[in-house]
């Protein structure tokens, strides 16, 4: 007996940060409010257990469930320190179990619009008629849609001969004290006064009240450290930071966030786009993501909204912006320990809202000279080197 074939408009594959937000992006559009949407989760249960940080101006998407905001951030070397006031910008953070209900909440008060169904994708494909694309299911059932947005984690078939390959990975403890001690208003961006040992290390701190805040330790290296490595760092660190006080652990963050110069690619084929990490929306050279996700989005949401299809370049992705993000990951994987000196020189030289345009892609290129030139410029030259050989360095 033939599988029945379920037909949609949208398919969404995957419910996470991603996934979600192109939905609410649908949601909020009037002009595709005729449009069907099916949302493939594979489990219909999230847990709350992480937090997305990113900086904006003005209101966001997302302002109702920011559970912080601050006015201001702190950079720390072992010969540098520096208070940057951001307006306009706020540097802002979500609870993913905040994100989640806000979300669920717009979809459900929609149910005409958007169905969701909890199953795994296992095939993608183009339409034999050339007109969208269709998804098999786990449990043997088939979707066709006009366009499929996929946000599932990459495989990549990794070169390290050719790209480079990281890992941004951290564990934080939400830590409370009996006594004042953390400013609410300033986020502690970076405290590189920790050893190094030749890789790229910090601290990096988000106050919610005097006496609550989220500290973690952060690597960026190629491979992760047992969890037992990050407690006894954040433990040396605390203990002088609060000069022996006690304080009390009431949550623990941890993960690892891929960095790298392996092409990602926008989409699969005509009609069957990637979202999120699959489609290189996590900034190699950072790890930053939420922001990212939601001005791709919107893009895709724009386009499909004027024209009723998605954009020939849905990432409006600009080519030199991918070359800082190799040349840095390049540093990182050779000498991690002098990208401290690095973002020191970028913090003392630069505003910091010219940096956060640069971060975001969104500098000219006088402003990138600008940048380019605040830094010691000898190991970007070895990167450079390297690069134009088509190879990665090694330490």
């Amino acid at each position: 007996m033939p599988t029945e074939t379920l037909e949609y408009d949208y398919l969404i594959v995957g419910g996470g940060a991603s996934g979600l937000s192109l939905a609410y992006h649908i949601a909020q559009e009037p002009r595709l409010a005729g449009q069907r949407v099916l949302l493939v989760e594979p489990d219909a249960a999230k847990a709350d257990d992480r937090t997305w940080r990113y900086w904006a101006a003005g209101e966001t998407p997302f302002a109702a469930v920011e559970g912080h905001r601050w006015e201001q951030l702190v950079v720390r070397a072992p010969d540098f320190e520096k208070v940057l006031r951001l307006a306009p910008y706020r540097y802002r953070m979500v609870r993913a179990g905040d994100f989640y209900a806000f979300v669920d909440a717009a979809l459900a008060s929609r149910p005409q619009q958007f169905t969701r169904l909890t199953g795994h994708v296992t095939t993608l494909a183009e339409a034999a008629d050339g007109h969208g694309a269709v998804a098999a299911l786990a449990d043997g059932r088939q979707i066709a849609a006009r366009y499929v947005f996929d946000s599932r984690l990459p495989k990549l078939a990794r070169d390290p001969t050719r790209y480079r390959y990281l890992e941004q990975h951290f564990l934080g403890w939400e830590i409370e004290t009996d006594y004042d001690v953390f400013d609410p208003d300033t986020v502690q961006f970076m405290d590189f006064r920790v050893p190094q040992h030749g890789q790229t290390r910090f601290v990096y701190s988000l106050p919610f009240t005097p006496r609550r805040a989220l500290v973690e330790f952060t690597v960026f290296s190629a491979q992760v450290l047992e969890k037992a490595a990050y407690e006894a760092e954040l433990r040396i660190y605390l203990a002088e930071y609060l000069g022996g006080r006690p304080y009390r652990v009431v949550a623990e963050e941890g993960g690892s966030i891929p960095m790298t110069d392996h092409p990602l690619p926008d989409r699969l084929s005509a009609h069957i786009l990637h979202l999120g990490t699959r489609a290189g929306r996590s900034k190699p050279s950072t790890g930053y993501t939420f922001a990212r996700v939601q001005r791709h989005t919107a893009r895709l949401v724009a386009a499909l909204a004027a024209t009723g299809h998605p954009p020939a370049d849905a990432t409006g992705d600009r080519w030199q912006f991918g070359l800082f993000d190799t040349l840095l990951l390049d540093i990182m994987q050779r000498r991690g320990e002098v990208v401290r000196d690095i973002f020191s020189q970028l913090f003392e030289r630069n505003p910091v809202q010219r940096i956060f345009r640069f971060l975001d892609e969104e500098t000219s290129w006088l402003e990138n000279l600008k940048i380019m030139n605040s830094v010691t410029p000898g190991p970007f030259m070895r990167s450079i080197g390297q690069v134009l050989r088509g190879k990665p360095g090694r330490r």
